[in-house]
């Protein structure tokens, strides 16, 4: 798994360059992973998926998310 860090790095660029369409595109690429048989990518999806959420209440409630 990567470092959180790099999780939220993740998180943010899906987040800067599909902004409200995000969680959609990286979930498409988690079943991308999912039907490779690849658990460790998709482990490492969920969690992106996860920030990437996070980062949309941020930046909906006016916060930076940058």
């Amino acid at each position: 798994m990567i470092s959180d860090w790099e999780l939220w790095a993740c998180a943010n660029a899906y987040v800067n360059r599909h902004q409200e369409d995000a969680p959609a595109i990286a979930a498409m690429r988690c079943d991308e992973l999912l039907e490779e048989g690849d658990i460790a990518g998709v482990r490492t999806f969920q969690a992106i998926i996860e920030r990437i959420h996070k980062l949309l209440q941020r930046s909906a409630a006016g916060e930076s998310v940058h």
